[in-house]
């Protein structure tokens, strides 16, 4: 995906301070742990970021997907035991992020990640990316490497076509959140497989980014010799029922060195389908047996360890 020219941002300030007093209001109902909040300043704008547990350079560093915001992760901050975690505000998306500045196409996305993890001083992070969150830390791996030791990718965007299938599962889960009653909306989560719309305490900051510009967005999926170069290790988990999943059979031949997993019975909104599941393998990840590097001539081989 790459964004279009048009900065994003609310219409106007008012729909900015009603979004916010939502936002804010279910982040300190859902929110289980401290944390603290800080502001990354980078070439494209003002970046908010979420720590819970311990400062350090070896950071779990959460990217949302499309549309989404820190707030998405409040069911993961009390897993991370006393690692150092950072769930983030993304650029360009309706949060408590500013975009002040066109973000360039795939390499200013990659520049402000790097700034971002410049700002919150990581070398060693664990990047965790949702749908197109997945994206940015890949495009962000393949620009600018190393301040990332590992990334997990959550039913990533730009690893394969996405399809009529997708569209209209977004439109379709958009739609429901935004029109149906309490109960319709539930049954609709378990037809669509779209945990979300069964998250009543979201709905609301759902429903609020409806004064939110956003700018719109192509596919692009990345190249075979890009993901071959990735010098990390990635480890890839698709839903069995996503609209993505298709893209798990060209990482196996593409890259065979990368953990690809499929979960049963899970859509693209597998990391609240199958929550426990994704964070047991995030958490667990890289295994040190499994851990590789990429060599300067494309093979694969296992990394020196520390």
């Amino acid at each position: 995906m790459v964004r279009s020219a048009r900065i994003p941002g609310f219409s106007n300030e008012a729909a900015r301070a009603r979004f916010l007093a939502v936002y804010d209001r279910a982040m300190q109902r859902l929110w289980p742990v401290p944390v603290r909040a800080e502001d990354i300043a980078t070439r494209y704008g003002t970046v908010r970021v979420y720590r819970a547990g311990p400062d350090g350079d070896d950071p779990y560093v959460l990217l949302t997907g499309a549309s989404g915001n820190a707030l998405a992760w409040y069911r993961w901050m009390d897993r991370f035991g006393d690692r150092p975690v950072i769930a983030v505000d993304p650029l360009g998306e309706p949060s408590h992020s500013v975009q002040t500045a066109r973000v360039p196409g795939q390499e200013g996305q990659a520049i402000w990640v790097e700034e971002l993890l410049a700002g919150v001083g990581a070398k060693r992070a664990h990047l965790v990316g949702v749908s197109w969150g997945g994206h940015l830390a890949l495009e962000h791996e393949i620009r600018h490497p190393g301040r990332v030791a590992a990334i997990s990718l959550v039913d990533a965007a730009s690893l394969g076509p996405l399809g009529w299938r997708f569209w209209a599962w977004l439109i379709v889960g958009g739609l429901a959140a935004l029109l149906l009653p309490g109960p319709l909306r539930r049954r609709a989560a378990r037809r669509l497989r779209n945990a979300t719309l069964a998250e009543d305490e979201l709905i609301p900051v759902l429903r609020a980014t409806l004064g939110y510009r956003r700018p719109v967005t192509r596919a692009v999926v990345f190249t075979d010799e890009e993901l071959i170069g990735i010098g990390v290790p990635v480890q890839a988990l698709f839903g069995g029922r996503s609209p993505l999943r298709a893209a798990a059979d060209r990482l196996r031949v593409v890259v065979p060195h990368w953990r690809v997993e499929m979960v049963p019975d899970a859509g693209h909104a597998l990391v609240m389908d199958a929550e426990d599941d994704v964070i047991d393998r995030v958490l667990t990840f890289p295994p040190v047996a499994s851990t590789v590097e990429v060599t300067p001539e494309g093979s694969t081989r296992p990394a020196r360890q520390a």
